[in-house]
């Protein structure tokens, strides 16, 4: 089972940037215990700030992935784009936020990316990352 993890911008800072926020661990760190707690899962992380590049990822991960877990980061509340390419590939897509959207700023709590994927998780941290995963590897054994 293939699971490719796509993070948007600022998502690189993970660990740096307003722990209050989003917590003091890098995420190629929590990537690391992700991949001990799922062996079973092969892992392709992509990482960028650029909405051009994560809309090649989303159509690349669509042709060799069984599952997507992504978290657009920004880009949830903008990307016309984005949600097109989740609407134009058959492989299912899992969005994770790490704070809660809703608690937040209201031009956050609309998730234009949301609305293409399966489901969303919002607002547990970084754990919402391994429960997508425990989700797709149930959806997949269906």
């Amino acid at each position: 089972m293939k699971i490719t993890i796509i993070n948007g911008p600022n998502l690189n800072l993970l660990g740096t940037r307003e722990p209050s926020v989003y917590g003091s661990e890098s995420f190629e760190s929590f990537l690391n215990e992700l991949k001990a707690r799922f062996d079973q899962v092969t892992f392709d992380y992509v990482q960028s700030n650029v909405e051009g590049e994560l809309v090649t990822a989303i159509q690349e991960a669509g042709e060799k992935s069984d599952f997507i877990i992504m978290n657009p980061a920004a880009y949830s509340h903008t990307s016309i784009a984005m949600a097109d390419a989740i609407s134009a590939i058959e492989t299912p897509v899992v969005e994770v936020h790490i704070s809660n959207v809703h608690a937040r700023e209201s031009y956050r709590q609309e998730l234009i990316t949301g609305s293409k994927s399966v489901g969303v998780i919002s607002g547990l941290g970084l754990e919402g990352y391994a429960l997508a995963i425990e989700y797709a590897v149930e959806a997949l054994k269906r």
